[in-house]
């Protein structure tokens, strides 16, 4: 603390009358043996002062890096002690989410093809125009611990609250590896993207990303996702490395491969599940630069998974299923953000039971403006309509064995910090799609459809 000039003063008075009484010193020498006493006084005290501001700093640093959160409330827990949150302390806790809402029109809701254009999973195809709104919203939570060696582990649970009332699961992850080298996953996700659609608003598909894919009396768009997870029946199990511009990726997916079509109906036949499947689905990559490329295949391991009898009792395998994919992007946004243009090429091929499926596409997106085109050919060896449901024949188009064709246009325009803000963002979507059928035998019209939406994005 800080001494006051008149007590350091009086007694340096006081130690001078003392010392004069043994030396005889001039009245100039004592003032400045005074003045100097005095300033060795004064800056003692001020490095007292500077320690015990510096104290309190260290003590105020130590208290801001508790793991602990205070929580307001309008009567304390106890008297003594407010109510706090304390963390495990074991790693990094993140909490986040996102907002989306959507406001849709289209041509009528009867599909073509095993696109959807209602985000609400509850929704069922009919022959009506529809307008209507969707949506839901994402609550994340994820969990990240690192150590000095570079190797971590972590989790990631994803909850959804849709428009319908009810509670629906994206991720369910759990992590480990080592960074920048291997790592493993297992959980509910999905694995490499190997057709991406760049700003897509309006190009969704059925179900779960490994369910109710296929739509049995509608066009197939196989995008080699069968094997890449998300599953409402099972699990994934992924093992990745990257080495230099090389990422490698083998992902297994096991659950209940009937799941894959609608109402478990393939080809005008009811299906029965025997056992689970076992997708297997290798991914090689390359990037350098804005330049990435990918090779990958899924197949199902599992013979007589699932399939039907037939009128003389014999049991028909249709889980046989092997597809193979390649993708390449040209992402000029990683060097220029405002100007730089991104590209997608994909194509797909499934090899399957009865049936072969043909998928090609691209995309760009430049100064927010995306606009894409996907063309599918399906091959349908054998069909028998007579056990198709009674709501299909007049909406179904693949009802024959025969060629089918299916052209579907995307567009989208990105309106971004709507109100100035970063973090809030509106998409406005279009499609259009048609077909065109040249069965064996049967009828071969074509027929389209189109649609439009607004999309609310809004992240916290």
């Amino acid at each position: 603390m800080r001494i006051k000039a008149s007590a350091l003063v009086i007694s340096a008075l006081c130690s001078g009358s003392l010392y004069a009484a043994q030396n005889s010193l001039s009245l100039e020498e004592k003032l400045a043996q005074l003045e100097a006493r005095l300033e060795q006084s004064e800056s003692r005290a001020a490095k007292a002062e500077a320690q015990i501001q510096s104290l309190q700093l260290h003590q105020n640093e130590i208290a801001k890096s508790q793991p602990t959160v205070s929580v307001q409330s309008a009567e304390p827990v106890t008297k003594t002690a407010e109510p706090k949150l304390t963390l495990s302390g074991y790693g990094d806790i993140k909490f986040y989410g996102d907002v989306e809402f959507n406001m849709d029109a289209a041509s009528k809701s009867g599909a073509l093809t095993s696109v959807k254009t209602s985000a609400n999973k509850d929704w069922a195809a009919g022959n009506n125009e529809r307008w209507d709104i969707n949506g839901r919203i994402l609550l994340g939570f994820d969990g990240y611990r690192r150590m000095d060696d570079g190797n971590f582990a972590g989790f990631s649970v994803q909850p959804l609250a849709d428009l319908g009332g009810k509670m629906n699961l994206d991720d369910a992850i759990f992590f480990f590896g080592n960074e920048n080298n291997w790592k493993v996953k297992v959980g509910r996700f999905e694995a490499y993207d190997m057709f991406p659609l760049n700003q897509d608003t309006f190009i969704e598909y059925s179900g779960n990303t490994a369910n109710d894919l296929y739509s049995d009396g509608y066009g197939y768009i196989y995008m080699m996702k069968e094997g890449r997870g998300r599953s409402n029946s099972g699990g994934n199990f992924l093992m990745s490395k990257t080495l230099d511009n090389w990422y490698f990726e083998l992902n297994t997916l096991l659950e209940d491969g009937s799941t894959l079509y609608v109402d478990k109906q393939y080809h005008g036949a009811e299906l029965d599940n025997e056992k689970n499947v076992a997708y297997v689905r290798p991914v090689i990559s390359w990037q350098n630069g804005r330049f990435s490329t990918a090779v990958a295949m899924e197949s199902n391991l599992v013979n007589n998974a699932y399939g039907y009898r037939d009128a003389n009792g014999k049991w028909i395998d249709e889980s046989d299923r092997t597809g193979y994919g390649w993708t390449m992007t040209w992402n000029g946004q990683q060097t220029d953000p405002d100007d730089g243009v991104v590209v997608n090429v994909n194509t797909a091929y499934m090899d399957a039971t009865d049936e072969t499926d043909f998928t090609a596409g691209t995309n760009a997106l430049w100064h927010n403006f995306e606009l894409g085109y996907i063309y599918a050919h399906n091959q349908v060896d054998k069909f028998n309509s007579t056990n198709l449901d009674a709501d299909c024949d007049d909406d179904c188009w693949i009802t024959d064995p025969g060629k089918y064709d299916l052209h579907t246009i995307h567009a989208s325009y990105l309106i971004p910090n709507v109100m100035k803000m970063k973090n809030f963002n509106i998409y406005l979507g279009a499609y259009a799609s048609w077909v065109e059928a040249h069965p064996k035998a049967g009828d071969a019209n074509n027929d389209d459809r189109y649609g439009g939406r607004v999309r609310f994005k809004y992240y916290f």
